[in-house]
């Protein structure tokens, strides 16, 4: 039912302005702006045309459909500060184009829509011509979603441009990790960063309008239709002979609930990033059941960068932009405490080892007394403990995740030699900022 109104709405769309079209006597596409009577001055849509990010636009913008032919929204984001530049020729141009190579984008096809019917009554917003207003009220919602698709896909691009810094919720990636994943909510936008070795900053290579859960907040409860916020990562992907037509071309799920999310009592699991229904060519912001969900075609050049059981994916409400310099004085911080643990434990002095961890640890039914005296035991028999860590990355927790503590998630293999033991493991620490300095919050496999 929902998918037979969404088509009834474009398909009036389309009808209402061709008649619209043909009543103005304009039989061929005319190239002139003063034809056209379109003013897009709703509040989430003004632009300051003339600021530096906004004029650098059009430059990013041409350089990602060099790169990118099939990049959709670069060319919509083109319309839309065409309009608001006044050049709505070239804007009809741009869309007209856009809507032949996707037909199922609603939006570019609304946008189109209202260019077409400028040219017969003022259309001062999205979908706001005098002729829509007559549409019923299921459907009036829809423009009112395609609206706010507008606004969250402008304004995350614009916000972008503004400098050149990078999200303090990756702080190092280990040499196994390749790419990572990092989506912020209130943007509603996915980020794809790509390591480029130790000591050079990371490399965003691209980035996707998505939708996230309906309902806004850290997912708590099973079924509270909230997108979880935390450090996952991707732990396989399902192909999409094995899913409902709903989850597009695909899903990657991952691993909520973390060894946070379950101390604390979070439940819930099916968190994916998956794609979108094949009838539709995305959908509305907060749209989903908590997923993360992309176009069918960003998914595919998604794929291209994720690794199951490698690739993380951080989740936070707003990313933690830093400077460069920030992020590399971070990132020595952390590896400083991660070394004094070492030389604390390979020390063989126990109670010196344990005042690395934080009054709150646990790892799995230890605390931090039940652990301290495992240690002591285990310590007695030791005459030598040696400890490297090989393929360390740093995460920062997000904070409204972490109940406004200071958290950074190290994942690292651990390769341990004593004089009666020796193993190697995948492990993670959660280390906890508090007065000053950092302690060892949980421990364990990863």
């Amino acid at each position: 039912m929902i998918k037979h109104r969404y088509h009834i709405l474009m398909v009036t769309l389309m009808v209402t302005s061709l008649m619209l079209w043909q009543v103005a006597g304009l039989t061929k596409v005319d190239q002139r702006d003063d034809v056209f009577d379109l003013h897009y001055t709703g509040t989430d849509l003004t632009i300051d045309t003339s600021s530096s990010p906004s004029v650098y636009a059009f430059e990013d913008l041409n350089q990602r459909l060099q790169l990118f032919p099939n990049d959709y929204e670069a060319r919509l984001l083109k319309g839309l500060l065409y309009i608001q530049r006044g050049k709505l020729d070239t804007a009809y141009q741009e869309m007209h184009e856009l809507v032949k190579r996707a037909p199922k984008f609603h939006l570019a096809q609304l946008v189109h829509a209202d260019l077409l019917m400028s040219r017969a009554s003022t259309v001062s917003d999205i979908g706001s011509a005098p002729l829509l207003a007559r549409l019923p009220k299921k459907k009036q919602q829809r423009l009112s979603e395609l609206r706010a698709e507008a606004t969250v896909r402008l304004n995350a691009y614009l916000s972008q441009l503004e400098g050149s810094l990078l999200p303090s919720e990756l702080l190092l990636l280990g040499p196994s990790i390749k790419n990572a994943v990092v989506v912020d909510k209130t943007r509603q936008r996915l980020y794809i960063y790509q390591n480029q070795g130790v000591g050079k900053p990371l490399k965003l290579m691209r980035d996707f309008y998505v939708t996230t859960g309906q309902t806004s907040g850290n997912k708590a409860l099973r079924g509270d239709l909230k997108t979880p916020e935390g450090v996952y990562f991707i732990t396989r992907y399902i192909p999409d002979a094995k899913l409902p037509d709903k989850y597009g071309n695909g899903a990657f799920p991952i691993n909520y609930p973390n060894a946070f999310d379950k101390h604390l009592g979070r439940t819930g699991d099916g968190i994916w990033l998956h794609g979108t229904g094949t009838e539709h060519y995305s959908r509305p912001p907060k749209n989903s059941e908590g997923c993360v969900v992309l176009t069918n075609m960003e998914l595919d050049i998604l794929d291209k960068y994720m690794e199951p059981g490698t690739t993380p994916v951080v989740l936070t409400e707003t990313i933690s932009w830093i400077s460069e310099r920030e992020w590399s004085a971070r990132r020595l911080e952390l590896m400083t405490v991660l070394d004094r643990w070492l030389a604390d434990w390979e020390s063989n002095d126990v109670e010196r080892y344990l005042s690395n961890y934080h009054a709150d640890f646990w790892s799995g039914k230890l605390n931090l007394r039940s652990w301290s005296n495992r240690k002591r035991r285990v310590n007695r028999g030791k005459t030598y403990q040696n400890i490297d860590l090989k393929d360390v990355s740093l995460f920062s927790y997000p904070s409204t995740a972490s109940q406004g503590k200071s958290i950074v998630v190290a994942s690292f293999q651990q390769l341990y030699r004593s004089n009666n033991y020796s193993g190697d493991v995948r492990k993670q620490l959660y280390i906890v900022r508090e007065k000053g300095s950092w302690k060892i919050l949980y421990e364990g496999r990863q």
